[in-house]
């Protein structure tokens, strides 16, 4: 039953990697495909840990990494709308 469920995290793991590398013209879309990496990331390590009966005290420092890392990418967004409004790359230069 281990194994299916690795599987099925790997899974989604993967398919995260590809939406955020197919959906780079966009930030919002980079977001929501990097939240959805953390999210995958976060269910495999509860039942890694729940397996092994470890604490699950590490979840919740892991859990406050990726609020301030979504809080940061939100932070982003609004600053480059308010500039530039829209959430292209290709619509600003970087230099």
């Amino acid at each position: 039953m281990i194994e299916l469920n690795l599987f099925i995290f790997i899974m989604m793991f993967i398919s995260g990697c590809l939406s955020y590398s197919f959906k780079r013209k966009h930030l919002l879309s980079m977001l929501l495909s990097l939240e959805f990496l953390v999210l995958s990331l976060f269910i495999l390590l509860v039942v890694n840990l729940a397996y092994y009966e470890f604490e699950l005290f590490f979840s919740m420092i892991f859990l406050t990494f990726s609020v301030c890392e979504g809080a940061l990418g939100l932070s982003i967004l609004v600053s480059m709308i308010r500039t530039h409004g829209n959430d292209y790359f290709q619509s600003f230069n970087i230099l």
